[in-house]
């Protein structure tokens, strides 16, 4: 197995150049463990004397619906808790009688559910936890479920939600227990991080109340609403905890998490019939390469991104703090891609 380790490491220095992001961590393996790593950059333009490392840890964004709500479902599936296509109006007191109600797991992880597009909660629902939690689960349906694949960061507040109806626990509870703790992934948490450990986070964007920009904060608004634990985002990691993870997925026997191999065949097969995009449960075909080449991909919105190749046996992590600098995404799209067809070369 050979890597452009050279061509990922040019890609990344002149992703920093352009300033498409202040820094870089990327990491490539196999079932085996990591291949090559390495960072590039720095944490904050305004120090340049503190260098992006290997460790630094990044607000994971939306990879807070892989790492803690795809992994709790799966958990929950695996130990027959939860049937992804029974109506969740018939076995969630909350939503029963409700429009949500008629909507299941399954479309939830594909997005196909029909539940509003936008999350919007404080304009729809205010600041009170258990009027959003509320408002969310009691709001009327965007489309009939099955309709269409609409991607909506509620499918996985939702998901949040029933796992932790289901488990009787908190997100952040039910994560460390299922999925973080049993595989070693020490520096994968809900923020906001103590002092010590948003000191060397991954700075993001620039908050005008404070003039200063996040660190060990939650970017995304829902979160920070919420508390920091949220099925949206609000999880924060490092390279060699999505290392561990995506390893797991390719070779579970190499430790014992919630979810195992079933899941994770399960979840990166198609599952949206002839439904465009195609979609897998929340995992989805890495763009450019259809579900032939068995790459699958998720994003976060600060600039991280993680992919997995079962048929190949790799996987590859690239963690940006591009949202430092601008919200456009189309400069992090190029870098991503062709990181992609340089890691699964």
């Amino acid at each position: 197995m050979t890597y452009a380790i050279d061509r990922i490491e040019a890609l990344l220095d002149e992703g920093v150049r352009d300033k498409v992001y202040p820094g870089a961590v990327w990491a490539v393996g196999d079932s085996l463990g990591i291949r090559a790593s390495g960072a590039t950059g720095v944490l904050d333009p305004d120090e340049p004397e503190a260098r992006m490392r290997l460790d630094t840890v990044f607000d994971a964004a939306s990879l807070t619906k892989i790492l803690a709500v795809w992994s709790s479902i799966g958990a929950l599936w695996e130990d027959s808790v939860l049937d992804l296509d029974a109506p969740l109006g018939t076995f969630w007191p909350e939503v029963t009688g409700h429009p949500l109600g008629a909507a299941t797991a399954r479309q939830l992880l594909t997005h196909t559910a029909g539940v509003p597009l936008r999350a919007q909660l404080k304009n729809l629902y205010g600041t009170r936890e258990y009027d959003i939690r509320r408002g969310v689960l009691h709001e009327a349906l965007h489309r009939p479920p099955g309709e269409a694949v609409e991607y909506t960061d509620r499918a996985a507040l939702i998901l949040g939600f029933l796992a932790e109806h289901l488990a009787g626990q908190s997100l952040d509870q039910l994560a460390a227990a299922r999925t973080w703790n049993p595989l070693g992934m020490n520096a994968t948490r809900f923020g906001p991080l103590p002092a010590e450990i948003a000191a060397t986070c991954a700075p993001t964007e620039l908050d005008h109340d404070t003039e200063t920009h996040l660190k060990g904060v939650a970017h995304d608004f829902s979160a920070r609403l919420l508390g920091g634990v949220c099925g949206i985002a609000g999880a924060f990691t490092a390279a060699a905890d999505l290392a561990a993870f995506l390893r797991y997925m390719l070779a579970p026997s190499t430790a014992v998490a919630g979810f195992g191999a079933g899941w994770t065949t399960h979840s990166l097969t198609i599952q949206t019939g002839q439904l465009q995009p195609e979609r897998g449960l929340f995992w989805h075909p890495a763009p450019g390469t259809g579900s032939d080449k068995d790459i699958w991909v998720h994003y976060g919105f600060t600039g991280t991104g993680m992919w997995i190749s079962p048929e190949q046996d790799r996987w590859a992590v690239l963690l940006t703090n591009k949202l430092y600098y601008t919200r456009d995404r189309q400069p992090l799209t190029d870098v991503r891609n062709t990181f992609r067809q340089l890691a699964f070369a």
